[in-house]
């Protein structure tokens, strides 16, 4: 799923959710539903996790001794941008919520090939 993670709306705050409101959004099983997040959640981090990284490696100057450090403010602002973003939590809840994350059941999927053989 190619998702632009800065454009969702998703709150950067904690927030009390209403576990029925999840449990309905989800799989029905309000565990799945929480395996599932958490599973998004993860891959969303990842996501973040390399899209940060590899802009970092753009300031990285090899050197052999750690005695000089630079400070560099556009390196600066683009760390604080990615630390104003939503938490990876929030963005799969908004996810579930705006239904553009599929669930996939095991059992449906496995009824769904049952009924094509």
């Amino acid at each position: 799923m190619s998702t632009n993670f800065k454009s969702i709306k998703a709150e950067r705050t904690t927030e009390t959710r209403n576990i029925h409101d999840l449990e309905t959004h989800g799989t029905g099983n309000i565990f799945e539903t929480i395996v599932a997040l958490s599973k998004r959640s993860n891959q969303v981090a990842l996501s973040l996790r390399k899209e940060l990284s590899e802009k970092l490696e753009e300031f990285v100057i090899p050197t052999d001794s750690l005695e000089e450090v630079f400070e560099n403010r556009e390196q600066i602002e683009i760390s604080k941008f990615y630390e104003r973003l939503p938490k990876p939590h929030s963005i799969a809840i908004k996810e579930l919520q705006d239904e553009s994350l599929h669930i996939a059941n095991s059992d449906e999927e496995q009824d769904d090939a049952e009924a094509e053989a």
